[in-house]
């Protein structure tokens, strides 16, 4: 029997330093911090606008720990969703003021940012398309240039 996964509940990194990787992610993304356990070893955090625990979990390995290895086995990105398309146009401009937007696509059923915490975790910011409007994208996985701001004029609050 397949076992009946409702969505993500949170992921838990492995940092150099949870104290500063928390700053990061409460800068960048809002995340507040819930519980900060072993003087600071361990910090676990919450997006103020959802209902879980908490989001992310953040656990010191400590300063000569090396940066994750690209191509290597293992997790490659989380993927965090936005409500809206005016939110990951938002999301790059913050992304970009901390230096930490590294690309966009357009994967027809979603749109993404990508993006590295200061140990070189990397993650996805994406919103997803309508599902109405996925059309021949609904069974394909595409990677396309991103128009942000064509995407706005499209599936903007303007638009609704």
């Amino acid at each position: 029997m397949a076992i009946p996964v409702a969505g993500l509940n949170h992921a838990v990194l492995y940092v150099r330093d949870a104290t500063r990787a928390a700053e990061f992610y409460g800068r960048v993304f809002g995340f507040e911090v819930v519980g900060s356990e072993f003087g600071g070893q361990a910090v676990f955090m919450r997006s103020p606008i959802g209902d879980n625990h908490h989001d992310l979990g953040l656990f010191s390995v400590g300063p000569d720990a090396p940066r994750p290895q690209r191509g290597s086995v293992g997790l490659y990105h989380l993927a965090w969703e936005v409500s809206t398309i005016e939110d990951l146009a938002a999301a790059a401009e913050t992304l970009s003021e901390a230096g930490a937007l590294g690309g966009a696509s357009d994967h027809g059923v979603s749109k993404s940012l990508y993006g590295q915490d200061p140990d070189g975790n990397e993650f996805e910011i994406m919103w997803r398309v309508p599902r109405e409007a996925w059309g021949e994208y609904e069974k394909k996985g595409v990677v396309l240039p991103l128009d942000i701001d064509a995407e706005v004029a499209r599936f903007g609050a303007a638009r609704a």
